[in-house]
């Protein structure tokens, strides 16, 4: 039996399970995405009623012999305010994109402190364009999918500030001319090196989201992201009519 102390982890997701208990996908530091069973969490005597919680930095212990752990032992490490807002959709996409491209029991250390340092700059007020679209790099980088965004691959020469680009997911990027710039689909080489430098200006916050849309749909196949689908449903006209640029999928893009 494998037995499990002091674990630093995140919940991504919870769910209700038989009577009491609680279903739970969690990141975490040392040992990748972990399904687990949380008995009687839901129960009115519980300890972890009210900790297992997504976005809060947790300490675990389980125990596990088959598919699933079991949860014996949970502390917050600490308890940050809530995220609200635009934010809150941010962090559910962020838990949802991790779900979704991690396998269980995958280790990847540096996603566990890529997603901590994320939650830190949603909670601290960050831009949430910035924080995403570097998520997402590092995100597809740690599980094999990373982007190439310094060069030309067929030809080898370093991408160019003042040249423009179409961007195959599956070759990386091709220099077009000038006069394609305004298609769809055609990105700055200036705003490809700002990502691989991570450093993103505003006038690429579009370009940028539509080119990670596009990426992103090659690896999570056809089943649309259900936080974006939220987003969209609930944040995007208050978002539109304060004018401000959505963080998530903009309406017309296809992911």
């Amino acid at each position: 039996m494998q037995k499990i102390q002091v674990q630093p982890a995140y919940v991504l997701h919870a769910r209700a399970y038989r009577e009491s208990s609680q279903l739970l996908e969690v990141l975490s530091r040392d040992f990748g995405r972990v399904g687990m069973i949380a008995r009687g969490a839901r129960g009115k005597r519980s300890r972890w009623k009210s900790m297992l919680q997504p976005f809060r930095p947790l300490l675990l212990n389980w125990s596990r012999r088959g598919e699933l752990a079991t949860l014996t032992g949970a502390e917050q490490v600490a308890a940050p305010p809530p995220l609200v807002g635009d934010a809150l959709y941010c962090g559910l996409y962020l838990n949802e994109l991790t779900l979704r491209l991690l396998m269980r029991d995958d280790p990847h250390p540096e996603v566990f402190e890529h997603y901590g340092s994320s939650l830190g700059a949603l909670l601290g007020g960050a831009e949430l364009q910035p924080c995403l679209r570097l998520f997402e790099k590092h995100l597809l980088d740690a599980t094999g999918f990373g982007l190439i965004l310094d060069r030309e691959p067929a030809s080898g020469e370093a991408l160019r500030v003042d040249a423009w680009y179409e961007y195959h997911p599956e070759r990386g990027p091709v220099r077009v001319s000038d006069s394609a710039r305004h298609r769809v689909g055609v990105i700055s080489g200036r705003a490809l090196l700002g990502l691989h430098a991570g450093e993103i200006d505003r006038e690429h916050w579009p370009q940028l989201r539509t080119l990670m849309r596009r990426v992103l749909r090659r690896q999570l196949g056809e089943r649309p992201l259900a936080s974006e689908s939220l987003y969209r449903a609930l944040r995007r006209p208050q978002t539109a009519a304060a004018g401000a640029e959505p963080p998530l999928m903009k309406e017309g893009e296809k992911q």
